[in-house]
């Protein structure tokens, strides 16, 4: 069966959390359109000052608008509960600064028949994903860590360009934590203990069209320990449930 006979039953929301995206939003949206044409497209307007509600709209997406500016985990979990109310079956995030392919996002559903959170990696693609040396460290030890704990080759555990199945969305809207990033190395954390399957893609990212980082290289190496904290704190929680269940 092809990756199109795998989705044309399932009820499919792609969800852009943005943030002063109003440049790129309506060209994002015409992407997944063109890409995705039964999907339905939400943008989570976190708190903008720039319009980009408005682009949302007159492209075609629902929006939904928050008050102030959360951060992309906040927005992406608001997101999530949406899709949990209204029983979606698949959910997914990308970006709506133009970075992440449309085109990718068949294979990120295709792939959730047999995983629960599909990771869209950029690492491994013919393009060659580049990071500064310090960043690209970082996500190497994350990803080689985290792979450990899932069992499975998991080389861009910080893409935000990722496909959530079912069971992953009611997990998710209950227990994903607003933080900065707190929609990925979090998630993946919440995965294993809720024993949810993960796995991977490759796809060729794009550069950003407009706008600049929400974060700086300090704020997103404050992160980077942040996670690598969070890791350890919740392998020693695993541990320490699993003595409990097997006395």
């Amino acid at each position: 069966m092809g990756v199109q006979g795998l989705i044309a039953d399932q009820r499919l929301l792609v969800v852009c959390p943005a943030y002063n995206e109003a440049a790129s939003v309506a060209a994002v949206v015409a992407d997944i359109r063109r890409a995705m044409p039964t999907a339905d497209i939400l943008v989570v307007d976190d708190g903008s000052t720039d319009g980009t509600a408005g682009a949302a709209l007159a492209a075609g997406a629902r929006v939904l608008q928050l008050p102030f500016n959360i951060g992309v985990g906040g927005a992406l979990r608001a997101g999530l509960l949406l899709a949990q109310r209204e029983r979606y079956d698949v959910f997914v995030q990308c970006d709506a600064d133009g970075q992440h392919p449309s085109d990718g996002i068949p294979a990120l559903v295709a792939a959730t028949s047999d995983a629960d959170i599909v990771i869209g990696s950029r690492w491994g693609s013919a393009d060659g994903y580049t990071a500064g040396l310090t960043r690209r460290i970082a996500m190497r030890a994350l990803a080689k860590t985290l792979s450990a704990v899932h069992h499975t080759q998991l080389d861009d555990v910080t893409s935000g360009f990722r496909a959530f199945s079912r069971r992953a969305i009611e997990v998710l809207a209950r227990e994903l934590p607003p933080e900065y990033l707190g929609d990925t190395v979090d998630a993946l954390m919440i995965a294993k203990f809720r024993h949810l399957r993960v796995a991977q893609v490759t796809v060729v990212m794009r550069p950003r069209e407009t706008g600049a980082p929400s974060q700086n290289s300090f704020r997103a190496a404050l992160y980077l320990m942040r996670a690598a904290l969070l890791i350890v704190l919740s392998l020693g929680r695993m541990v320490t449930v699993d003595r409990r269940s097997a006395s």
